[in-house]
């Protein structure tokens, strides 16, 4: 036992007094014990720090708070107060001076483990010639003879020092000083020693690793980004450890999106909530790939998990964005607009080589498929309802500024022609029905060619067949049952309009759009032309 004596314990963040305490120094640890309330005199054990792992740091008095020190083991900090500044005094040189002893007499038990043993004498011989061949191995040194220095001042301090670096988070320091130690020791001989020197030192290296692998935890704050890993990450990969380096950065910055998106403010309006909800993905997106491409840039082996990490990301986000966008059912236009934004979005990751379009197209197949397919009937809903009411009679919109909107309209659908339908005092040579088919015939391939994308083609490509199929029958039924020659004509007439203007835009479009020539909308053209050859016959378009 060196020393002893009454301490009182304060809470190193507020600084508050948390217990009385004694502790007991002795030559190779300090005991720290708690005083029972009930008890005078008595305590109870507390805990036991080797003085190995122990760093004294003085705390300069702060009234009210003064006569205080600081032990510093990792992975945690005490701070004590003394008596008076005598005590305090005498506790700082006690416990410096117990530890320069205890390194010293260390240090000298291992020079004498290093000290080579005596050989024996060899023989003696009456060769004349062996005493020349003694004086050449004297100027050789044997391998018993090269011994490590392990005497030297920095590398009795090493365990110390490592120790002071890990609890005040020098992560750098205690790397530099790991790397220092490995270079001396790189081509020397393994020792006793030396074994035992790496020992305390594999010690320290764990409690290293633990450290950063905590600073690199999800449960740690994750603000300021991906570049607020970069410490911990630089300092794993020097240690060795690239491969748990690059899964906790993966891991933290998953962690981080993730909490990202649930702080988003879901607004009333879609489009809106969808714009910024792609702004905080992929943006966090792309600073965690620049991010990873600074930190990982020689270990091209963990590339591979960056992309696993992409990819379920994307799963993430692609589950709030179909949440608010699908699941709400939303129009067709406005699921529209905002796959528009998400492939807008995620094109900016090709500017680094990343190429996840084809991962949200395969994410999002479902519901687009499910959107299409909804839309779909609506529209063979609402053009069955007005094929009910059917009175195959010209359009009259009253006035000029009604039918000047409508002449925009379908030239915005693609229908250039529509002026030979038009006649005077704003009538239109058209049916209410066949009008309002085209307009929102073709406002659903506008919004779906939005959404197209390769596995999406039989879909839209059989929808569209089905729509116009509703209209194309409705025509070809009244055609047949129609019996009034002038109405028989107006409806041929809107036959026309349907078979030679809105079909062709159609089919136009749909290949513009899609990129190639669909035969399922050829075949049904030909089969209307056949049908128009023969207005009589009694087989319907199918």
């Amino acid at each position: 036992l060196a020393y002893n004596g009454d301490l009182v314990e304060y809470d190193a963040d507020h600084m508050a007094q948390i217990q009385r305490v004694h502790a007991f120094l002795m030559n190779d640890c300090l005991l720290v014990a708690t005083a029972l309330p009930n008890r005078r005199g008595a305590y109870r054990y507390d805990a036991l720090y080797p003085l190995d792992g122990l760093a004294v740091v003085n705390v300069k008095d702060n009234p009210p708070m003064k006569d205080m020190f600081k032990l510093l083991m990792f992975p945690e900090s005490r701070i004590f107060q003394a008596e008076n500044a005598k005590i305090k005094k005498e506790w700082l040189e006690v416990l410096e001076e117990t530890k320069r002893n205890r390194a010293l007499s260390e240090k000298r038990r291992l020079e004498q483990e290093a000290l080579p043993r005596a050989a024996p004498a060899p023989p003696e011989s009456t060769n004349p010639f062996d005493e020349d061949e003694d004086e050449e191995e004297e100027d050789e040194p044997s391998a018993e003879e090269e011994v490590v220095d392990l005497s030297l001042e920095w590398i009795q301090e090493l365990p110390e020092d490592l120790d002071v670096c890990i609890a005040q988070r020098d992560f750098e320091g205690a790397v530099d000083l790991l790397d220092k130690l490995n270079e001396y020791l790189a081509d020397k001989p393994v020792s006793q020693p030396v074994k035992e020197l790496r020992a305390k030192v594999d010690e320290r290296v764990r409690q290293l690793t633990d450290v950063l692998v905590f600073e690199l935890s999800p449960d740690r704050s994750l603000r300021g980004g991906p570049r607020a890993t970069r410490r911990a990450v630089s300092q794993l990969i020097r240690l060795g450890q690239s491969t748990k380096a690059c899964e906790l950065f993966l891991k933290n910055r998953a962690a981080a999106v993730q909490t990202a998106i649930r702080q988003l403010r879901i607004e009333g309006a879609t489009l809106l909530y969808i714009h910024k909800l792609c702004h905080v993905f992929f943006t966090s997106l792309l600073e965690t790939a620049r991010e990873f491409e600074t930190d990982f840039a020689g270990n091209n082996g963990c590339y591979s998990a960056f992309v696993v990490w992409a990819r379920s990301s994307m799963r993430m986000f692609v589950d709030a964005f179909s949440k608010q966008v699908f699941d709400s059912k939303e129009s067709l236009s406005t699921a529209a607009e905002c796959v528009k934004v998400a492939k807008e979005h995620c094109k900016q990751l090709s500017e680094i080589g990343l190429d996840l379009t084809f991962i949200i197209h395969a994410l999002l197949v479902k519901d687009i498929k499910g959107a299409l397919q909804s839309y779909k009937d609506i529209i063979i809903e609402a053009t069955k309802h007005r094929n009910s009411e059917e009175m195959w009679r010209k359009m009259n919109l009253m006035t000029p500024e009604a039918l000047g909107k409508l002449r925009e309209e379908m030239r915005s659908c693609g229908v250039g022609s529509f002026d030979q339908y038009t006649g005077d005092d704003c009538w239109v040579n058209l049916s209410y029905t066949v009008v309002a088919f085209t307009k929102q015939t073709m406002a659903f391939l506008e919004e779906a060619l939005k959404l197209y994308f390769p596995e999406l083609h039989m879909v839209l490509l059989e929808s569209l067949v089905e729509i116009i199929l509703v209209a194309v029958q409705h025509v070809d039924y009244s055609l047949r049952c129609e019996q009034d020659p002038e109405k028989k004509a107006f409806i041929r007439q809107n036959a026309s309009f349907l078979y030679e203007t809105v079909l062709p835009v159609v089919e136009k479009r749909f290949e513009e759009g899609v990129g190639k020539p669909a035969k399922q909308l050829q075949d049904l053209r030909n089969a209307s032309r056949l049908m128009r050859v023969n207005p009589e016959s009694t087989t319907s378009v199918v």
